[in-house]
Order: C-alpha cells, then structure tokens, then sequence
C-alpha cells in the first residue's frame, strides 16, 4: 500500500453526518482533509460550527465553488437530497470518485424516486451506473465505481438482515414487515416541530407510514441483491435518544427451520464480515455508539412460522459516515476497516 495519502473533501459540513464524517477522517491515518465546505458557515473555522472539533483542527469552511475537485481522490457529498445530482450533473464527468449521502443515487428505476422524492431526476443514465454502496452485499461494484451512492440508515438496518433469507427463498417475499426505530439525529440537524425538545423528549412516534422514502429503497436493493421482487411494510418511530437504530422484521417463512440452521444461515453470509456481528440474544444501541458495526439476531416462531430478526447500528456510523469511509477505503484499496475499528462508546 502507497505511503501518499488519500486527498478527500467534505461537501457540506454542517449537518451531523458532514461532522462525523470530518470526526472520522482527521483520525484515518491515509487520508489528508483537502476542505470542507458549507454556504451558510463559509468563512467560519470548523471548530465554531462544530465546538467538540476545537483542538483537533483548523480548517476554515469555504463556499463548494472553491473546493478543487481535480487535485481530490474522493469527495464526500453530504449535501440534501435533489441538490446532490445537480452538482453531479454540473461536474460530469466526474474528476475524482464520489460518494453521495443524499437519496439521489440510491435508486437504478428513477421513475420510482421522482414518484417518492416529488422531483424529476436529471441524470437517470448515471443513476443506474452508480454502485449501491452496502459493502457486505455489493463489495465487487463498489472497488470498481466512480459513483458510490451511500445507503440510508434504516435501509442499511432492514437490508442486511433480510437479504439472507430472500436469496435463500426462506421467506414468502409478500410478507415482510420492518418496524424501525431511529434516534433523532436520523431527522437531520435542522429544527422540526416533532424534533423539538419538548416533544421528542419522553415520547415515542410514528411518523411517515406508508409514504416514507426509504420503503422502496429497501425493496429495490433486496431485489437488486437476490434477484427476488420484495414488498414491505415499513414504519419508522422516533426514539428520544440521540443516535442509533433498532429494526425489527417479521417475515413468513416457507418451511420449518431450525435455531441452528438459521444461526449457520447467517454465519454462511456475513461470519466473516469484521462489521456484522450476529449476536445470540436481541441487540442493544448503546452496544453500538459511535460505531461502524451493524449487529444482528435472528429466531424462528413456530407457533407464528414467522423468521424475526433484530438489528442495530448507529444511524451517524453504519447509517452514514461510518460506512461511507468504509466506501472510502475500499474505492482506494485500503483495508476496509481502516479508521473504523474504535470500540463502542458504551455506556
């Protein structure tokens, strides 16, 4: 491996991912922060947007025009969904390898994101090129793309532990059911009425059934993995805690299966995964702060014939930025894991 460091930036640093994603790279020991830049905070040193960064860089935010994306090998685009394809489209072809933390690039069918997203998709060709950038599933595309589209957070968390069971044909694929709770940084960092302290505080939602965008997602990417056409009820819930996402799936199976059979099942898939951890008992969120991994545990009910799974991540590391420098490393032939093996923060 070349002792040249990786030269990246970050597109839009004002959010909680941009932030963790600038806490992860000042740490990875292959990559040089080229700039970061945010419209509303250009001129502003990192550390005043971002006070728990103070002491650990002084990198000054700048307008996205005067990021140089031709001395860059990776940009970071954590820019909000629609505006993401339009700076694609302003600068393709593309200088340097890309990945994008907006929903843009997510979909191959962009019919089905201009249905759920309420906007036409002006690049549909590159759409459809751009790598699903799930490594666990999809690690051969992603080595090789120029376009990496980083997955949701919940879809990351109902995606891994469906996709076994759908290529295996154990499950009826009309049965699946997520229910997903997701801490509040999941919303995004600007202010909203069901955000707001007073409400999320000792409370716990509903939100989004039947209309949120990462439904068909998930359905696409399963189908996109197994080949097998998937529909799924999903339903997200606000959970008053900071961070983290607990998914829970209940699917119909098409046949008896044992504890052990279904244990080997997912140890045959992602055993040898450094990021999945399949658990012998329901996963926690404080098992998995500030962390990249995604664990997972899954049981048969044979009184209901139904395969239940549990998973949980951080919504800010798996979910987002932990995975797209997970991305990072692999488009430039880096160890996988590299910047990513802190432990948990628990508690």
């Amino acid at each position: 491996m070349s002792a040249t460091k990786i030269k990246v930036a970050i597109a839009g640093a004002s959010g909680y991912t941009g932030a963790e994603l600038v806490r992860l790279l000042l740490r990875h020991p292959n990559v040089e922060l080229m700039g970061v830049s945010s419209e509303r905070n250009a001129g502003m040193w990192l550390h005043e947007l971002h006070p728990q960064l103070q002491n650990l860089t002084q990198i000054r935010l700048k307008p996205l025009e005067e990021i140089d994306l031709d001395e860059l090998d990776t940009l970071f685009l954590a820019l909000p969904h629609r505006v993401s394809m339009l700076f694609v489209e302003k600068h393709h072809p593309l200088p340097c390898k890309v990945i994008d933390l907006s929903g843009d690039f997510r979909m191959t069918d962009t019919a089905l994101y201009e249905k759920w997203y309420q906007t036409k998709h002006v690049m549909p060709a590159l759409s459809a090129q751009a790598a699903y950038g799930l490594p666990e599933l999809f690690r051969d595309q992603i080595q090789s793309a120029q376009l990496i589209a980083n997955p949701g957070c919940y879809p990351t968390s109902a995606i891994l532990p469906l996709a076994p069971l759908v290529n295996e044909k154990l499950i009826e694929p009309d049965s699946v059911v997520i229910d997903a709770k997701s801490g509040i940084t999941g919303a995004g960092i600007s202010p909203k009425a069901n955000t707001h302290f007073p409400h999320a505080y000792d409370n716990f939602s509903a939100y989004g059934m039947q209309t949120h965008r990462h439904s068909p997602e998930i359905e696409q990417t399963v189908q996109r993995f197994t080949g097998q056409d998937v529909i799924a009820q999903f339903t997200p819930h606000l959970l008053p805690v900071n961070r983290g996402i607990l998914t829970a799936t209940y699917s119909t199976c098409k046949k008896t299966i044992s504890p052990e059979a279904l244990s080997e099942l997912y140890h045959s898939y992602y055993g040898e995964e450094y990021f999945i951890r399949l658990r012998s008992d329901s996963p926690q969120l404080r098992f998995v702060r500030a962390s990249n991994f995604c664990d997972i545990y899954a049981s048969y009910d044979p009184r209901t014939n139904r395969i239940i799974t549990l998973s949980a991540i951080d919504n800010l590391m798996k979910g987002a930025a932990g995975q797209a420098v997970q991305n990072m490393n692999l488009i430039n032939n880096l160890k996988e894991t590299t910047g990513l093996t802190e432990s948990p923060v628990c508690p």
